[in-house]
This record gives C-alpha cells, structure tokens and sequence, in this order.
C-alpha cells in the first residue's frame, strides 16, 4: 500500500508509566474502522516504545519521529506535558508535510482541550474534538495543496511519466523504422539478384551465340577444306575428259575425211 494517502489522526496522553493514553481517534480514510479495530493502540505501542524527543519550550509541539513500515508510515511528536499527536499516511505522503499538520492542528487543539487532555480517559475526546481533526486532515489531504515541494515533485513526476511515454514512442518508432529499413534492405537484395540473374541469363545467351557462331565457322571451314580440293579436281578431271573427247573427235574427222 505505497501511496501518498493521508489515513487518519490520533491524540494521546504520554503517562510516566510509559503507556500513553488515547484521547481521540479520527478515521479520515474509513478504512481502519472496520478492518482494523486495533490501529490506535498499534500506535500507542510504537509511541510508547520510542516517544517523541524532548521539547523545553512551553505551547510548541516537537521531538517529531517518523516510523516506517511495508504498508504505512507513522509521525508523531510532542509538546512538554505531553500532550501527543500522531498521523497515519501512505508511504508516499511526504513525511515533512506531516509534520506541518501536526504543528499547524496542536494550537487549536491545545486551546480547545488542553485542559481535558491532562485528565481525560480513553476516547474521551473523540466525537468532541472529531471536527477539528477532520478539518486538518481534510485541509492536509492534498500534500500537494499545501506543500510547494511537494507540489514541485508531483510536476517533476509528471513530466518523468510524460518524458518516459515520449522516450517508448520514440523507441517505438525507431523500431518501426529499423524494420522498415531492414525491409527495404530486403527488397533491394532481392532486386539485386534479380537483376543478377537477368544479367546471367544474358550473358549466357552471349556466350551460347558465340560459340554458335563459332562452331558454325568451324564447321564451314572444315567444310570448305574438305570440298574446295574436291571441287577442283573434279574439275580438272572434267576438262581433260573435255580435252580428250574433243581430240578423239577430230582424229575421227580426219580419219573420216
């Protein structure tokens, strides 16, 4: 139960004896009245095992102490007959401004019961003293409203949660931005080897018509070797026949003449 609340008021009769008496219990958050019947003499034990520290001088409330615990936080303090007010707040209400409610409420209520605080018994001053102990809670409820640090270290906190919010979305976007640009990262590899592969493809197509090309020529000119001698002693071979037909022609003219 970490917070800043301001739970309820109590008063008591410091004894010699030790055991301080309670006078008045006011209840400001309805919270330990019904679950909690025990929470005054709580308090009690704990003022009674370390009491406030001495005070000397006369109609001022000191000795002020604080106590801790996992849920709460007691303050409470003196004046020198040992008339006692104690606070019960959240672990998060400034302990500072506690104390100013408890100097600020002992001169109203010293003038007002004083006197009936030095011999009255327990719970004697509750209902008659419930509405001034209830105007100061009521008045302290707001540490904020009265405590200008207070005030300052809310506005601080605000701007830490506004500050925080504004760093995630900055993380936030950041990391949009990364996944964008690891993305396009992506996509651009994946147009490289695309145009890679295209780039390959052509160039095998290059290769594949240069050696068509090639083989063609070779092809030919194993041709053109092979043929050409051929050609040309077939044509030879032609023209003597020619030759020797033509002879033989005029040597049976002459032998016919």
């Amino acid at each position: 139960m970490s917070d800043n609340t301001l739970r309820c008021a109590l008063v008591y009769r410091l004894e010699s004896s030790g055991d301080p008496v309670l006078l008045a219990k006011y209840d400001h958050e309805s919270a330990y009245e019904d679950r909690n019947s025990s929470y005054a003499d709580a308090v009690g034990m704990v003022v009674g095992s370390d009491p406030p520290g001495p005070v000397s001088e006369e109609g001022v409330v000191g000795g002020f102490k604080v106590v801790q615990s996992d849920m709460h936080q007691i303050v409470y303090g003196s004046d020198s007959e040992g008339l006692c007010i104690a606070v019960i707040t959240g672990l998060k209400y400034p302990s500072r401004t506690a104390i100013q409610m408890l100097t600020d409420l002992y001169t109203p209520y010293s003038e007002q019961f004083g006197l009936q605080a030095k011999s009255g018994t327990t719970n004697a001053l509750t209902k008659k003293s419930k509405k001034v102990l209830s105007d100061y809670c009521k008045k302290y409820d707001d540490s904020t409203k009265v405590d200008k640090a207070s005030a300052l270290n809310t506005k601080v906190e605000e701007v830490k949660v506004q500050m925080q919010d504004n760093i995630a979305t900055m993380l936030k976007n950041t990391e949009q931005a990364e996944n964008l640009a690891e993305r396009s990262n992506q996509l651009n590899e994946q147009a490289n080897v695309q145009k890679k592969s295209k780039d390959l493809r052509k160039q095998m197509r290059c290769k594949n018509i240069k050696m068509t090309i090639i083989l063609t020529t070779l092809v030919v000119g194993v041709l053109l070797v092979i043929l050409v001698p051929l050609i040309m002693k077939a044509k030879k071979a032609a023209g003597g026949r020619r030759l020797l037909r033509g002879t033989l022609l005029e040597e049976w003219d002459q032998i016919m003449n």
